[in-house]
This record gives C-alpha cells, structure tokens and sequence, in this order.
C-alpha cells in the first residue's frame, strides 16, 4: 500500500499548538500514522460529510481522504465537545 501524505489546513494547526503538551505528542502521532493506513480500526465517517474522525483520548481528529492523490488533510482537532460544532 502506498503512503499517503498528511497536510493540515491552518486552522488545524492552530487548534494542535492550543492542545495541552501532553496530549499534543499523541495526537501528532496519530495524526503521522495516517499515513500508512488512513482508515484504522475506530476511525468513523461523519454522516453528511465527506469526513472521517479518530479518536485520541478527549481529542477528535476530523480528516478528509482524497484516495485518487493519495492525500489525507486533516480539518479540525478539538476537544470531543466542542469540535463537531461550526
């Protein structure tokens, strides 16, 4: 299987830097794994999107998969409660 690459929209990027140090390194790792296998055991598509979410602990990662590029682009990492809203 070949890999995928990982981009992170800006405000994803954001929302990891304002997660706790020591949930953050969990989270990048979960994020990196993605890469290898973008779908894994618990990662659940979102009904009404085009979107997946993993879970890390009291963290959701939200994630679209464009398989033709071989690119999964994470859109939104926040806490469970607030991370679904708009």
């Amino acid at each position: 299987m070949a890999s995928y690459s990982i981009l992170l929209t800006k405000s994803a990027a954001k929302e990891v830097e304002r997660v706790p140090t020591k949930d953050r390194q969990r989270i990048v790792t979960r994020i990196a794994a993605l890469a290898e296998n973008p779908r894994p055991a618990g990662a659940e598509k979102l009904s009404g999107d085009d979107k997946y979410r993993i879970r890390q602990g009291d963290y959701r990662i939200l994630y679209e998969i464009v398989d033709a590029e071989l690119i999964v682009t994470v859109v939104r990492v926040g806490n469970r409660r607030e991370v679904y809203r708009r």
